[in-house]
């Protein structure tokens, strides 16, 4: 099997995140944290770092995941913790991610704010509250938030589901 690829995603509570992209086929790994651009390699936002099977699941699918399951059109008042983005490890994979938001970009409305942003740094949330979803899916906050995002995904996309 081909080596797994890394790409970062952020946008909303890392939680909400690292439960999106913990359910899909072709995910080996999420790590949650704080993510940092290259530019800002001091500025954190929540985010994961998603490990994934290219030859398993697309980084154009794991990028349309991302923009359906946060307010990816939403220049809300969170934006300073929740930056709406997609950080990239190299420039092959910067010109790919833009490439496929300009895409999808035509299937909605509103702009897409969601960004490219070269990879800065991470900081590993703690361990008592990675896998926040998996530990307990029954917690109000996983009801409230987790649930509905993961519900978009059965609706729309059940074959991606593990």
């Amino acid at each position: 099997m081909k080596k797994l690829e890394i790409i970062g995603f952020g946008g909303g509570c890392h939680w909400c995140t690292e439960a999106v992209f913990q359910s899909l086929k072709g995910v080996g790994e999420v790590e949650q944290g704080y993510i940092s651009t290259a530019t800002e390699p001091e500025v954190f936002y929540e985010g994961v770092i998603v490990h994934y099977h290219p030859n398993l699941i697309s980084l154009e699918k794991l990028i349309e995941i991302h923009l359906i399951t946060h307010h990816s059109t939403s220049n809300h008042s969170m934006r300073s913790k929740y930056l709406s983005g997609i950080y990239v490890f190299n420039n092959d994979q910067k010109i790919l991610s833009d490439k496929i938001l300009n895409e999808l970009q035509e299937d909605y409305d509103k702009k897409i704010i969601t960004r490219t942003y070269d990879f800065g740094n991470f900081k590993a949330s703690r361990p008592e509250i990675r896998n926040y979803y998996k530990t307990d899916p029954g917690k109000p906050f996983c009801k409230l938030y987790i649930d509905p995002k993961l519900k978009i995904l059965e609706k729309d996309h059940l074959d991606l589901l593990k």
